[in-house]
């Protein structure tokens, strides 16, 4: 009679630990739901691809488990990049912008800006940063109407990267609908000299690409050669080639008139003065792009680099400064990415009064 006393309990005592062991699955598991969805939108200059028809931006919706966060950050990508941007299809324990943010908590929305991704992509001539600027407007009224995922969000926080940045910085200081601001690789002073070679050796149109050369025969969208965003995008020694190579893999193209009125009206002059939430300015420190001696800007320390770009903004009390150490342009691909998102989730507590909401992993980094 012990014997099937003694077998009873050792299956008892399996079913159990099988039955945390399976309870413990789907509650990490859980932990994202990611939607896509795409937002009707206009912008001047941008005519409908089929007649009566909207363009569109298509946009990845990703939510924490459980209770909905009332605040969504909406995420533009830069230059010659989309939305994979914020979600790269490699190691996105690691690299994914998108998931890490709602495992700790935060609602994210990935735009595909006009030109890229699978939203439209009208002609490029009319793509400038006030268009782009509109259709993120747009974005927003639909965020907080519930047009994305069926969630009506209370508050918005923009976020840009790169020439995403020029963008976030002119629809915030435009509409004065976000309740914060983030900017990432970008400074005020960009390093012209690199950016001019940059562009010289490093870019062509996108129709002469073997990789994007589908996309049609428009000559004013580029995107970058193969083999160079390694060396304008990222640091050696802070870089994983594999997440270069789907980098690569995944790149887009990118309006010309937009990048230009980007430089000029985006950071020269700059929209940033008219900026009235709280920002969030976060760099690499050997972004050669914008950092160095070339850009007149010292990314070494924060402090010191606040102090060079605070008088950018109209009120400089409401600026936040972060340096990713050891990180080149492309901030979020790097491998202490995770330090850089810590940071931004920092800011969206002690700065927006922003919480976490629904399920986030205890200890995750």
């Amino acid at each position: 009679m012990r014997r099937p006393l003694k077998l009873t309990s050792a299956l008892f005592a399996c079913g159990v630990l099988l039955a945390s062991l399976t309870a413990a699955v789907p509650a990490e598991a859980a932990a994202i739901s990611c939607t896509d969805t795409d937002l009707p939108v206009t912008g001047p200059g941008l005519p409908p691809l089929v007649p009566g028809a909207p363009a569109t931006v298509h946009g990845r919706l990703c939510l924490p488990a459980g209770e909905v966060p009332d605040t969504v950050q909406l995420l533009v990508h830069g230059g010659t990049y989309n939305s994979a941007y914020w979600d790269l299809p490699y190691r996105p324990d690691r690299y994914s912008y998108q998931r890490d943010m709602a495992a700790h908590g935060y609602a994210t929305f990935a735009a595909d800006q006009l030109g890229a991704g699978r939203s439209s992509r009208p002609l490029s001539l009319p793509l400038s940063v006030w268009a782009a600027a509109e259709s993120m407007h747009e974005v927003v009224g639909h965020l907080r109407g519930g047009r994305a995922g069926g969630v009506r969000f209370a508050k918005v926080v923009i976020v840009g990267h790169s020439v995403g940045s020029g963008i976030v910085a002119v629809e915030a200081s435009t509409y004065h609908d976000v309740d914060g601001v983030v900017l990432t690789g970008i400074t005020h002073l960009p390093a012209l000299p690199v950016l001019a070679l940059g562009a010289a050796l490093g870019l062509q149109p996108a129709f002469l690409d073997g990789q994007l050369g589908t996309l049609g025969g428009d000559p004013l969208y580029f995107t970058t050669k193969p083999g160079t965003r390694a060396g304008l995008f990222y640091a050696a020694g802070d870089a994983d080639p594999a997440v270069i190579a789907a980098d690569e893999a995944t790149k887009d193209q990118v309006s010309v008139p937009g990048m230009g009125t980007v430089a000029l009206f985006g950071i020269v002059l700059p929209a940033t003065w008219g900026i009235t939430a709280p920002v969030f300015q976060v760099v690499g420190e050997k972004d050669v792009l914008f950092c160095g001696v070339l850009a007149l800007r010292d990314c070494s320390d924060a402090a010191v680099l606040r102090s060079q770009e605070a008088p950018y903004y109209a009120d400089p009390t409401k600026l936040s400064m972060y340096v990713l150490p050891g990180a080149g342009h492309s901030v979020a691909l790097h491998e202490n990415a995770n330090e850089y998102r810590n940071a931004t989730r920092s800011w969206l507590q002690d700065r927006l009064g922003i919480a976490p909401q629904g399920y986030h992993s205890i200890g995750r980094n």
